[in-house]
């Protein structure tokens, strides 16, 4: 008897835990066989951050797990809806970046700098490359001429055919069409609607240009903290693909799986650090607030190109 009263109280927790992100989340599904599966999903998902966070707490990880709006959907319907990059070859032709070998600072933040704009959130849209595109452009216009302007990604999903808009781009394509087109939108001219429409651009509302761009050599960590730490925030892809990833909370992720050529997600490291003896690149992400630390990540730096940071990087001249 006390066996089967417990089994009912774990059951009665489950659907509560259960009722309480649906709440929380405003979700809302179609019929009761799409909400069992839905809810299937989340305990599983419910399941991995437990056991997650147990190796969190006996030091075994160094980030911890949360759930969050992305907790009902499967590891494959999340990389399909919530990314969306394209990766290119690199071809020869392209301008790489380099640093002279100098001291710089162990710890950079441009958001304290007044060179970073709010958290965006690319919704249901396979956008991230224009919400990465549009990050660096931010940030170096910002250093260059002392406003932050928040620019249109819609402008790019709309305009940049070179681009599939909500099917994925190329953040370096982007700033083709940027350059070509003599600027892009301001997000409060053009703002973001998460899904492909007609193209709107109005000159009369361009809020940056770009003279082209340089890419980061193939895996090249140092280089990459150099532009970060001298010239701000720059565009990288990275393998997003990951359960982990998608229910990241805090700390400083590093993902055994992560492929450096499986890259199919863009972000803005906006800074880099340590954090008890991890280094690491403050990423800015395009998944809203609710993911984790209120929009950022502690992504693993300076090991072997972790989750191809560093595969497929480049910042945008002004």
């Amino acid at each position: 008897m006390k066996v089967l009263l417990f089994l009912c109280g774990l059951a009665i927790v489950a659907a509560s835990e259960w009722e309480n992100f649906k709440l929380t989340h405003a979700k809302v599904y179609t019929h009761g066989k799409e909400d069992l599966y839905r809810r299937s999903i989340f305990e599983n998902n419910q399941k991995v951050v437990e056991e997650h966070n147990e190796r969190f707490r006996q030091g075994l990880v160094t980030f911890d797990l949360k759930m969050n709006r992305f907790g009902d959907m499967t590891t494959e319907e999340f990389v399909s809806q919530m990314t969306g990059l394209n990766k290119v070859e690199r071809t020869v032709g392209k301008v790489f970046a380099h640093y002279p070998e100098v001291e710089r600072a162990d710890t950079v933040d441009w958001r304290d700098k007044g060179a970073v704009t709010p958290v965006k959130d690319q919704g249901q849209c396979g956008s991230c490359w224009a919400f990465s595109t549009t990050g660096a452009l931010e940030g170096a216009h910002f250093l260059k001429h002392g406003d932050l302007v928040s620019l249109s990604e819609q402008n790019l999903v709309d305009c940049s055919t070179e681009n599939s808009g909500c099917n994925g781009g190329v953040v370096q394509w982007a700033y083709d069409y940027i350059k070509s087109n003599n600027g892009i939108d301001t997000e409060s001219s053009y703002p973001y609607e998460a899904q492909d429409l007609t193209c709107r651009f109005d000159a009369a509302h361009v809020g940056a240009t770009v003279t082209g761009y340089a890419d980061i050599p193939y895996a090249d960590e140092v280089t990459q903290a150099s532009a970060v730490h001298d010239d701000g925030p720059v565009s990288v892809c990275i393998d997003a693909g990951h359960n982990s990833f998608q229910l990241y909370s805090s700390g400083v992720y590093y993902e055994p799986n992560c492929n450096p050529s499986s890259i199919n997600h863009a972000v803005l490291p906006v800074g880099y650090g340590t954090e008890e003896g991890s280094d690491y690149w403050l990423i800015k992400n395009s998944w809203g607030t609710g993911w984790g630390l209120s929009g950022y990540m502690k992504l693993t730096r300076n090991k072997s190109n972790h989750c191809g940071v560093a595969t497929q990087s480049c910042y945008p001249n002004v």
